[in-house]
């Protein structure tokens, strides 16, 4: 009967189809993204910041090292796949100190994301209208060109791209 037809049908596998695959719903780009290289986070306490991943939660955690051209002291966390960095400010007009004064206990100021062509991705992003903090990379934390990305354009994220 019904459970004999059941037991002997052939089983059906469906694969999809190229025409289907989300790839071809991505334009090609001159550059290509690459991996999460950190996502940042503002600190009202640095010292403190850094305690809580080194002593508390055991990451291994690098020295402070100042960024005057970016008004930052900076932090790394490493967690392996990427890094967590802690900003703390530098000077009276650093950013970080004016999101500070917005989020009093601190919070997520943003992500990196490396790309393989920064001055490719700047042309190409300008292009289509998604607007550019500088007018040419700077030089990051990391000591690659870096680029911000204006947080309005990208869903309500501040979004730093690193020179691979």
């Amino acid at each position: 009967g019904f459970l004999t037809r059941l037991q002997t049908s052939a089983p059906t596998t469906r694969t999809l189809s190229s025409s289907n695959s989300f790839s071809q719903n991505i334009p090609s780009c001159l550059w290509k993204l690459g991996r999460l290289n950190h996502v940042a986070i503002a600190v009202p306490d640095l010292e403190k910041a850094q305690s809580l991943y080194k002593d508390v939660l055991g990451a291994q955690v690098s020295k402070t090292v100042a960024l005057p051209e970016h008004g930052v002291y900076t932090v790394f966390v490493e967690l392996g796949n990427t890094k967590l960095e802690l900003l703390h400010p530098l000077g009276e007009k650093s950013p970080i100190a004016s999101f500070l004064q917005k989020n009093k206990t601190g919070g997520m100021h943003h992500i990196c994301i490396e790309v393989d062509d920064i001055n490719a991705a700047m042309t190409e992003l300008k292009k289509k209208k998604i607007r550019v903090l500088s007018e040419e990379p700077k030089i990051g934390a990391h000591g690659k060109p870096v680029i911000f990305l204006h947080p309005e354009d990208c869903h309500g994220v501040l979004v730093e791209l690193e020179q691979a």
